[in-house]
């Protein structure tokens, strides 16, 4: 990939190809740190809605400078807007040009009246038939063959598929403007756990120590020094914008609470927190509740049987 399709692709993410999308992948092993070209990156996986997008943006948010930006870049317009809609929003003046012409189908519409009476009127003569009301010995018999025939029991889908469909758990997780808690809340997933390094040797510290003994001191002296030399920092007279970091963390949970949250509980297994997010929902969204019992029913057997 050359400089010039690169800056196209930037400008139009939209006609990023898989091939393309593939060689993102060999510039990403030789430069991680390519924000730009992981954005872009991203953009082509949340195009295909590839089961991927959500490991790429958690590896993204990794190599992030600044991640209020990255929220901003997947929640914009140009983000989420796809192919589809972004062909049909081409086609709407062609559309619109189109000259319609209109037919006259009233005579039509009166000879299927007038086909629809006659089948009705021979519905009618029909019920007074009084063969209608003798009973048929052979329709008789072939019921009763018919209930001796062994009934098949229907072919029930795998229980774990159907719950994972029904719960839609590898799916492009939709961050929204107002999703700002949901994001970090997902960001948790990445978070490193502290190494454990109880099981170090203890003689090998006490010899570390013994040998870096001596140039302590001279590191010690060279800090002194440097501190007598330097001068002092003047004080800023300007006054620094005072910001509510507590803000996010203050709110209650119920105001806190969005289906992408939701999910986000979900994929960190945490049931409960899933279970009461959607039961949330359901008292700030009635009309949805249905889906929501469904998501809240599909959960309790996900927790049963990995806990069986």
């Amino acid at each position: 990939m050359n400089t010039e399709t690169f800056t196209y692709l930037l400008a139009h993410p939209q006609q990023l190809t898989d091939q393309q999308l593939s060689e993102l992948d060999k510039v990403l092993l030789k430069f991680p740190y390519f924000q730009s070209a992981r954005a872009l990156r991203l953009k082509g996986l949340k195009n295909n809605h590839s089961f991927l997008y959500n490991d790429a943006l958690k590896l993204t948010a990794a190599y992030t400078a600044d991640r209020d930006i990255l929220f901003q870049y997947i929640t914009s317009d140009a983000f989420i807007q796809d192919k589809i809609s972004e062909s049909i929003l081409q086609h709407d003046a062609s559309v619109l040009a189109l000259e319609v012409t209109a037919e006259d189908v009233s005579e039509q519409t009166a000879l299927e009246l007038d086909k629809q009476m006659k089948s009705e009127l021979k519905k009618a003569e029909a019920i007074l038939n009084p063969q209608l009301f003798e009973r048929k010995v052979q329709s008789v018999k072939e019921i009763s063959e018919e209930n001796r025939e062994p009934k098949v029991p229907p072919v029930i889908e795998n229980e774990s598929a159907a719950v994972a469909k029904t719960i839609a758990v590898d799916e492009p997780l939709p961050f929204k403007k107002s999703d700002t808690h949901s994001f970090s809340e997902w960001l948790q997933l990445t978070k490193v756990q502290p190494i454990d390094r109880s099981e170090e040797n203890t003689d090998e510290l006490d010899s570390s120590t013994k040998t870096e003994g001596a140039p302590l001191e001279k590191k010690l002296e060279l800090i002194e020094k440097f501190i007598q030399e330097k001068p002092k920092l003047e004080v800023s007279e300007m006054p620094e914008k005072q910001i509510n970091l507590a803000k996010p963390y203050t709110q209650t949970p119920n105001a806190l609470m969005t289906e992408t949250l939701a999910k986000v509980y979900l994929q960190q297994k945490n049931y409960k927190k899933a279970i009461k997010a959607y039961e949330i929902l359901i008292l700030k969204n009635p009309e949805k509740s249905g889906f929501f019992a469904d998501q809240i029913r599909a959960i309790k057997k996900l927790n049963t049987k990995e806990e069986s």
